[in-house]
């Protein structure tokens, strides 16, 4: 058995044959729990992939014996090794995903699955080497290492601007460049051969480019590109460009942020449940119309004014949800320093924020439902005591 180390940039779709390496059961440790959604959907069906996106249901499906091919977070796999519904031991391979980020947080997993094959895709190597002398010695090497002719690592092949993105936000992320741009003649790079018009004056790369690709994207007249990345994906991006964060349009932000803070009312009254009553008196409406139609009048209702001149909203406590964020003790991280963050990064009012436990490898933070989009999408891939974080909603 020889461990294989493929060189790739951190995008998925860039995998191409690896699933001929995995022997079930297996497990993908990857960055977080959008990178662990996307390889679940992009297995193949006879692999029975799954992706932890919630530590009950995937503690059921495994203790039933229904995954083949687990992927999660370090921090994920760890707790189904806790509740004993991840076996490591008992695994065939272990693929590893771009773990230059996060490869200090997989001495305790790899230590319990001694047995299991490692395929580790990295974009950095060389970076490393004392990891793959623990647990993957002298693997074989697929792919072109980032070095020059003389063993040197690469240099950045030039300038970019870049926004933080999540997976769903994707296409509505390129038409908030391309509005913040005021683009005319844009063009947007989706992969494939790059072939930019004469006239465009904006080039947008919606896909993480390779070192190559980036380096015929900035070579137009329209100047620096703008790159739409994952957050575990920044790091590749800066080691191969120079990087200068495109701010996006306040007013979208704004529209963004009140939609966002009404869903998680409407979400967080539901969860309370107790709307019989309330069920029972729109009835009559559900036989006539389209139950979506019937919200949407809701809405529209509740938006007219009804308070007298004068009269002041009575104001109510905001409801809390809990922040996972991927810094902890070992990254010396306080709660002084997530705090400054969530107000200077993300934008939030010290009122938004409650109790904050900072454990070993992550952090959880209480934030004001209405505030939660707003602090996943802005605080990830901000630098918390020299570590870009992940954000997301915690998961029990």
């Amino acid at each position: 058995m020889r461990h294989v180390v493929v060189v790739l940039p951190p995008a998925l779709e860039r995998a191409g044959k690896i699933w001929e390496q995995i022997a079930p059961p297996a497990v993908v440790v990857c960055a977080d729990y959008e990178q662990a959604s996307l390889w679940a959907d992009a297995a193949p069906t006879d692999l029975r992939a799954h992706a932890v996106t919630g530590l009950t249901r995937s503690t059921a499906l495994l203790k039933e014996g229904r995954v083949g091919l687990l992927a999660g977070s370090p921090a994920d796999l760890a707790a189904l090794v806790a509740r004993s519904a991840l076996k490591l031991e008992t695994l065939n391979t272990i693929v590893i995903a771009w773990p230059e980020a996060f490869a200090g947080e997989l001495d305790p997993l790899l230590a319990e699955a001694a047995d299991a094959r490692r395929v580790i895709l990295s974009w950095n190597p060389p970076t490393l080497d004392a990891f793959f002398e623990r647990h993957a010695r002298r693997p074989e090497i697929v792919g072109n290492l980032p070095l020059d002719p003389d063993g040197k690592p690469l240099g950045r092949v030039g300038s970019a601007r870049y926004v933080i993105v999540s997976l769903a936000r994707r296409s509505a992320a390129v038409r908030d460049v391309l509005d913040a741009l005021r683009a005319k003649r844009p063009y947007v790079w989706a992969g494939g051969a790059v072939a930019i018009p004469r006239d465009a004056d904006v080039v947008v790369a919606a896909i993480l480019p390779s070192r190559e690709e980036l380096q015929a994207l900035a070579g137009s007249a329209a100047g620096q590109p703008v790159v739409l990345a994952l957050a575990a994906q920044l790091p590749y991006l800066n080691a191969i460009a120079a990087l200068t964060p495109l701010p996006l349009s306040p007013a979208a932000d704004r529209a963004q942020d009140r939609n966002a803070e009404l869903r998680a009312q409407i979400s967080a009254r539901l969860e309370q449940g107790d709307v019989d009553a309330e069920l029972a008196a729109l009835a009559p409406l559900f036989e006539d119309h389209d139950p979506a139609m019937v919200a949407g009048a809701l809405l529209a209702i509740g938006r007219l004014p009804s308070a007298a001149p004068g009269e002041k909203p009575v104001e109510t406590q905001p409801s809390w949800a809990r922040l996972f964020v991927t810094v902890g003790t070992k990254d010396r991280a306080s709660a002084k320093d997530l705090v400054g963050a969530l107000i200077k990064e993300a934008g939030l009012q010290k009122g938004q924020i409650g109790k904050i436990e900072v454990r070993e490898t992550f952090s959880l933070v209480e934030v004001a439902t209405a505030a939660m989009n707003q602090a996943v999408q802005r605080l990830s891939g901000v630098a918390i005591r020299g570590r870009r974080v992940t954000a997301r909603p915690d998961r029990v």
